[in-house]
């Protein structure tokens, strides 16, 4: 049976990064957020539910749910972050369990869920080995994120603000990997380390 591996880690906090390195070492990614953007991307499974509750106006041109617009709109009403929850998270479970079942029946030793929501939910840490989590400081974060986003610093925070408290992340931690104020060989160096608990 293969290890089951929960990664996260808040925004900017390179949790991405780790889970490249994991695959690159043999470990099946079953990324939520790429699923994520497939079921609310052009054509995606939840994009009749988003039309349907929200309105057009809510898509970009190619048909693709307007990221910018639903962030404004979340911000301004929590309820439509339940709303959009409601559609997208049952897709993105689903995608999750096939992926999961996939690598399994081909042999995988080790199955790493990239899942940055992983710590607010209820239903994971069941279903997992372990959970892994990347951890910085928040001003890296920030600092982070608007280098590679164009965010201002006070919409990065707005985003940590709606993301599970850091303490929190830490304490569902079976494992952290801190990744603040090194390289990316020594970030790579802990990432083999880890693998090799889990037979990478």
């Amino acid at each position: 049976m293969a290890h089951r591996i929960g990664l996260t880690g808040g925004i900017g906090s390179g949790k991405s990064t780790v889970a490249a390195l994991l695959g690159g070492l043999g470990a099946s990614i079953v990324d939520a957020d790429a699923i994520s953007r497939a079921a609310t991307g052009p054509g995606g499974l939840a994009i009749p539910s988003i039309v349907e509750n929200f309105g057009a106006a809510l898509l970009t041109a190619d048909g693709a749910l307007d990221r910018e617009k639903m962030r404004t709109l979340i911000f301004s009403s929590p309820d439509a972050k339940k709303q959009l929850e409601r559609i997208v998270h049952p897709l993105v479970a689903d995608t999750i369990a096939g992926q999961a079942s996939d690598a399994e029946q081909a042999g995988a030793s080790c199955i790493v869920f990239d899942i940055p929501l992983l710590v607010e939910s209820t239903h994971w840490r069941q279903s997992l080995h372990r959970v892994i989590v990347v951890d910085c400081a928040e001003e890296t974060q920030v600092d982070r994120v608007v280098a590679r986003n164009a965010l201002t610093p006070p919409e990065v925070r707005r985003i940590i603000d709606n993301q599970a408290p850091r303490l929190l992340r830490l304490a569902a931690a079976d494992g952290v990997l801190f990744n603040d104020g090194i390289s990316l060989e020594c970030l790579a160096q802990h990432v083999r380390e880890i693998g090799r608990q889990f037979g990478l």
